[in-house]
C-alpha cells in the first residue's frame, strides 16, 4: 500500500504521548516540527479509520491535484473529508508528496479553523464568538452549551457524540447569536433553545442507534 512503501523511504518516527497527539502553540509546533525533520527515524500509519480504500483515495486526491504544492489547501480539505481530521501522519505524507516541509503544512493545518487535528465527535458545534454574536448574547449560548454537554472548548463527550469549538465568525451575522452543527447553522440562539437543540440531536442520535440494533 502507499503509506508502507513511503514508510520504507523516507524513514520518519513520530512520538506519541499515549494514544493522542499533544498540539502546542504554534512557534513551540514549528520548533518541535524543525527537530523531526532534522531526524532520521521510523513511522507508523495511524490506526485512527485508515483503510485501504481510504489510502487510495488520498492517493487519488493528490494525484487528481498534480502533487502541486499551491494546491495544498484543496488536498488538505480532501483529505478531512476523508479521515474526519489531519492525523499527524497525514500530514507528513502529503508534505512529502508535495516536495515541501511537514512545518508547512502543519502551518496552513494550524491557520485555517475549517481544518481539525484532533478527531471529533459525530456533530461538530462551532460556537460563533463573532462581534455580532458577542454583543448578542454569544457568552451565555457559550455557557449553556458547556453546562449541557458538560465539556470546554476543543472537547468531546464521553460519548463521543458532540465536539465543541469556538470560532472568531461564522458569517451569520444577521441571526446572531449562532452556532452551526455540522453543516446546519442555528440562529437567533438563546440559552433554552440551544439546550432544546442539543437535546433534539441527542435523541435522534439514540433513536438512530435504536433502529440499527
Amino acid at each position: 500500500m502507499i503509506f508502507r512503501e513511503w514508510q520504507s523511504s523516507l524513514f520518519i518516527k513520530i512520538k506519541h504521548q499515549s494514544q493522542a497527539v499533544t498540539f502546542f502553540t504554534r512557534p513551540v509546533l514549528m520548533k518541535k516540527f524543525k527537530k523531526k525533520e532534522e531526524s532520521e527515524v521510523t513511522t507508523k500509519m495511524c490506526d485512527c479509520k485508515t483503510t485501504d480504500s481510504r489510502e487510495n483515495i488520498l492517493d487519488g486526491v493528490l494525484a487528481e491535484c498534480g502533487f502541486d504544492a499551491g494546491n495544498l489547501i484543496t488536498v488538505l480539505q480532501k483529505a478531512q473529508d476523508i479521515y474526519g481530521y489531519l492525523p499527524i501522519e497525514v500530514i507528513y505524507y502529503v508534505a512529502d508528496k508535495l516536495g515541501i516541509t511537514p512545518a508547512k503544512v502543519m502551518g496552513v493545518a494550524t491557520f485555517y479553523a475549517q481544518f481539525r487535528l484532533e478527531p471529533v465527535g459525530k456533530y461538530l458545534i462551532m460556537l460563533c464568538k463573532g462581534t455580532a454574536c458577542h454583543v448578542n448574547g454569544a457568552e451565555s449560548i457559550s455557557a449553556a452549551v458547556t453546562n449541557e454537554l458538560g465539556i470546554e472548548n476543543g472537547q468531546t463527550t464521553k460519548d463521543g457524540l458532540f465536539t465543541l469549538k469556538t470560532v472568531a465568525c461564522l458569517g451569520c451575522c444577521s441571526i446572531s447569536p449562532v452556532m452551526m452543527i455540522n453543516d446546519e447553522a442555528f440562529g437567533s440562539l438563546t440559552p433554552e433553545k440551544a439546550r432544546n437543540i442539543l437535546k433534539d440531536f441527542r435523541k435522534a442520535s439514540s433513536e438512530e442507534k435504536g433502529g440499527l440494533a
